[in-house]
């Protein structure tokens, strides 16, 4: 077991990582990411916000989350790429926009050495915001 000298938390991997203070806003949770991935991190979220103005920002799941009433649109960082959380429906809806991505199940995952598809994520979410809100 390895414990984390910051939170003294245990876990089974060393090193592993982990949050060890939950952020509890989407800005908290970019500056404790690494440095080289938070323009990612914000890019996507100014991209949605710019999308879909009306959603609340918040973080659920401990991911950077749009939302109304439910999970909207959600975002994470990832060891090798972003991952972005629109749903089975959208990831289905999308597809044929979505070959050069790797995705599953309500998954989106966007390769950090590939530039970010903006536009696309934007349309993605304004078609969640139309379906998902309450």
């Amino acid at each position: 077991m390895w414990k984390c000298p910051k939170c003294g938390r245990e876990f089974k991997n060393q090193n592993q990582e982990h949050y060890c203070i939950k952020p509890q806003t989407i800005d908290e949770y970019i500056s404790q990411q690494d440095e080289c991935v938070q323009p990612y991190l914000q890019a996507i979220r100014n991209t949605v916000h710019n999308a879909i103005p009306e959603a609340q920002e918040r973080i659920s799941w401990s991911m950077p989350t749009f939302w109304d009433g439910k999970n909207v649109f959600q975002f994470a960082a990832s060891k090798h790429h972003i991952g972005i959380y629109p749903g089975s429906e959208a990831v289905e809806m999308f597809q044929d926009r979505l070959s050069d991505y790797e995705t599953s199940k309500g998954t989106i995952r966007l390769p950090y050495q590939e530039p970010l598809p903006l536009e696309l994520i934007a349309n993605i979410a304004k078609w969640c915001w139309n379906q998902y809100k309450v």
